[in-house]
């Protein structure tokens, strides 16, 4: 029994960084087994938002084990992610664990994978998870036409996402950082 299916989506703009998830768990291909799941949440002490795909069980190990590193490296995101990304690609346990995350604080945006990947976007805009592709698209477009807050480009972006891809649904949920609260 697979459960899947999802889109998180991070954007940052002059005013900081809004992360957002559908609410959406898929069984198999063809189920919609859940409508309001929450995927975007907050962690170490409300500074860091973080979004997950793939299997819950194992995101919520790596969110547990991401806030420890946090603690232990004062905040800093980056280096938090480094190590976190080094564990999960060397270590036997969590090497099987099967999701992706996105990472955010006002100031950066950064992909986590078990491969060891810790990926900075350029542009500050970053997608995973079934519909990502669709809402880095749109938001993309978003962002380079308009002169919209960074939430309302991550909420736009993520209804059209949930036009095109069938594992997303428009049940969206999104925090938000500002860069002068940071």
């Amino acid at each position: 029994m697979e459960i899947h299916g999802t889109t998180i989506l991070a954007v940052r703009g002059k005013d900081g960084t809004a992360m957002a998830g559908d609410g959406q768990v898929t069984l198999g291909q063809s189920v919609a087994m859940k409508h309001t799941a929450r995927k975007v949440r907050t962690i170490y002490k409300d500074r860091v938002m973080v979004g997950f795909a793939g299997a819950t069980a194992d995101a919520f190990t790596l969110f547990e084990r991401f806030e420890k590193k946090l603690e232990s490296h004062s905040g800093n995101l980056t280096r938090a992610a480094v190590e976190l990304a080094k564990d999960w690609r060397t270590d036997k346990y969590l090497r099987r664990l099967e999701a992706m995350i996105l990472a955010a604080d006002a100031e950066t945006i950064l992909l986590i994978t078990g491969t060891g990947d810790v990926i900075e976007p350029d542009d500050g805009l970053a997608a995973i998870g079934s519909g990502g592709t669709y809402a880095l698209a749109a938001a993309r477009a978003l962002s380079r036409h308009t002169a919209m807050p960074s939430k309302d480009i991550a909420l736009a972006a993520m209804k059209i996402a949930a036009e095109l891809c069938v594992f997303t649904n428009e049940n969206i949920h999104i925090e938000t950082r500002s860069k002068e609260t940071a």
